[in-house]
């Protein structure tokens, strides 16, 4: 079994298959919204000889069962990055196992090299799902340059697209990588032939652009009052951020193995949702809810980046999640405006907050000479520290002319 995108990597990857372990390929790519000519991949594998391939309609299940958990966790890795390709990693490699247990497959082959973290999140996943199948990387085992690829595709005749020549892409409705050319020198602009789902944000239309967006126990349901399915909504959302040019992400990111690496990313539905998320959490949850709840998202989005999705773990954050969300429901508003994105409004029948009591101007029931003990009791120790520190500092003494 071998994840096929279609792509140099993979592609180049069925003859070596083929040729170096006399193996019966079989090909299965998912569609996770990446906007790739399935059908012409699927022609490509069968031109290059596969036993028979597979393609797999997975979008409404990703928004589903992976997107809209990120969205609770308010994923997003090192504060920048909404894991977009670390989220479809679990879900193609269950895919592969399903596939592999039904077609009695001996092995299953991914085209991972060995300088990034998909190799992680394939190796871990596949190994946990299906551990008496190989795992087998022979990009990363080969160990040839994006150079040599293209001159073994070309000597074998497989197709090679222009954009492979210029970038690697990879793709899901949650959002767009792009890497390699130009953009690894981390001091240079991207290219603008480098984005495809955002406008340059100086081509953005001159007047701002609202949406509001509703959310039901944490995840988002409507658009500017209609409701949506998940897959639509993100659709709907990208359209929208991406035409205002939100979205674009350009980051210096850890990988897991340890490497640095400027990472290029298209994010425009990812952003816009992540951020209403977030303001309408602070509206509804408890000081000390929202606190813990942030050392509980970024561990759960360092195991979805790391390949550890089918760790128990992160099951276990996903039942604290999950419980958390009760009382996330409402309206979050936001002007989007040439690559800005602002929470403008929000509005939850949950709201802790409370315009009478924040009033300034209007008589309330807070007691402000409450506030005074208060004071009194939050600062005690505190001021106790500062009094003990200045008895033990040593007395200057005074001397007469």
């Amino acid at each position: 079994m071998l994840a096929y995108s279609g792509g140099l990597d993979t592609s180049v990857l069925i003859k070596d298959l083929q040729e170096k372990y006399d193996a019966q390929v079989i090909t299965v790519t998912v569609d996770v919204g990446q906007g790739e000519d399935l059908i012409g991949a699927e022609e490509k594998a069968k031109k290059l000889g596969v036993l028979k391939h597979f393609s797999i309609d997975a979008k409404d299940e990703f928004a589903k069962d992976y997107i809209f958990p990120a969205i609770k966790a308010n994923a997003l890795y090192e504060g920048k990055y909404p894991i977009s390709t670390s989220l479809s990693r679990p879900l193609i490699a269950k895919k592969m196992v399903e596939i592999g247990k039904q077609e009695g497959a001996t092995g299953l082959a991914h085209g991972c090299t060995g300088r990034g973290n998909d190799q992680v999140r394939f190796d871990i996943t596949l190994s946990s799902l299906s551990p008496e199948m190989k795992v087998l990387a022979p990009i990363r085992d080969w160990s040839m340059t994006r150079e040599e690829e293209m001159d073994y595709a070309k000597a074998n005749g497989i197709p090679i697209s222009i954009n492979a020549t210029k970038y690697s892409i990879d793709a899901s409705v949650w959002g767009r990588a792009i890497e390699c050319g130009l953009l690894e020198d981390a001091s240079v602009e991207p290219p603008a032939d480098a984005y495809e789902w955002t406008v340059a944000p100086e081509n953005a239309p001159d007047n701002p652009e609202y949406i509001t967006i509703t959310f039901e126990v944490g995840v988002p349901v409507a658009v500017n009052g209609k409701a949506m399915q998940p897959l639509e909504l993100i659709e709907e959302v990208n359209k929208i951020a991406g035409r205002n040019g939100v979205g674009r992400i350009d980051h210096i990111e850890d990988r897991i193995i340890g490497l640095k690496s400027r990472e290029v990313y298209e994010c425009p539905a990812a952003l816009v949702i992540l951020e209403a998320h977030k303001d309408l959490e602070k509206m509804v949850m408890t000081r000390h809810e929202n606190l813990f709840k942030q050392s509980i998202d970024d561990q759960w989005v360092f195991l979805a980046y790391a390949g550890l999705w089918v760790d128990p773990l992160k099951s276990d954050l996903d039942a604290f999640i999950n419980q958390s969300q009760e009382n996330v429901n409402g309206e979050v508003k936001l002007k989007l405006y040439k690559g800005s994105m602002q929470v403008v409004g929000r509005s939850s029948p949950n709201s802790l907050y409370d315009k009478n009591l924040a009033n300034y101007n209007i008589k309330t029931g807070f007691d402000q000479s409450y506030a005074k003990g208060f004071i009194e009791l939050w600062g005690m120790q505190t001021k106790m520290c500062n009094a003990l520190k200045a008895s033990k500092e040593p007395k200057t003494s005074k001397t007469t002319k």
